[in-house]
């Protein structure tokens, strides 16, 4: 099954030019007016209010900016998400989500919501987020619980989950720590540029957009 991986927004142009041609997800609280001479570079757009970086450094996102900076994009897009709150608020999510966008589902929300999402999923391009409230190791069983409840006419993405992407059901990815593998490539390879470590982290990122279908058998060579 196909899964496609959303490369986190770039911090600096060195590592804008290095995602040429790669899908993107360009998040609102990080956005520099500089990408707007890169992106017509990158691959397919995928747009999110970057709400849990802006939850770690104490800092709030404005419903009405994020949405008139998300319709800018334009047919751009794959697809918009809408401003969940990242502290495990699903009220203040759902009310968000009357300004646009698709919604998430999170493992901090009571499990009645899931059906409702899914409604409003279809309403919004057929697209429902996952995502889990950190830690996220050892929640397996919930994704997999959640995934056989969602229809398979939902395009299902999941927030920074790329540690479950062998789990059925999920359609997109996306990864928050591609460029910091480049500065521990460069810790393990000196002789390096991080420039061309970068190239590395994104060539392993080109391979690695199949993933195998759980259990599937191994392929034997008879002699």
């Amino acid at each position: 099954m196909s899964l496609d991986i959303y490369l986190a927004s770039p911090n600096s142009q060195l590592q804008a030019n290095a995602v040429a041609g790669m899908d993107v997800l360009l998040s609102f609280a990080s956005f520099d007016p500089w990408l707007d001479k890169y992106q017509h570079s990158f691959g397919k757009l995928l747009i999110d209010s970057g709400a849990y970086s802006a939850h770690t450094i104490g800092a709030k996102i404005d419903v009405h900016q994020y949405t008139d900076w998300a319709q800018r994009w334009g047919d751009r897009t794959e697809a918009i998400a809408g401003l969940d709150d990242i502290s495990g608020d699903w009220r203040l999510s759902m009310a968000n989500y009357k300004h646009g966008g698709f919604p998430t589902y999170h493992d901090t929300d009571p499990p009645e919501l899931l059906a409702e999402l899914i409604d409003l999923a279809r309403q919004r391009g057929g697209w429902l987020g996952i995502g889990l409230k950190p830690p996220r190791e050892g929640k397996e069983k919930f994704l997999r619980d959640t995934l056989e409840q969602i229809p398979h006419d939902i395009h299902v993405h999941g927030w920074a989950l790329r540690a479950y992407r062998h789990l059925k059901g999920f359609h997109s990815m996306d990864s928050t720590n591609w460029w910091r593998d480049g500065f521990s490539y460069r810790v393990k390879m000196p002789w390096l540029t991080y420039g061309e470590c970068l190239d590395i982290v994104v060539k392993r990122y080109q391979r690695d957009h199949l993933i195998l279908e759980e259990h599937k058998p191994q392929l034997t060579l008879e002699l």
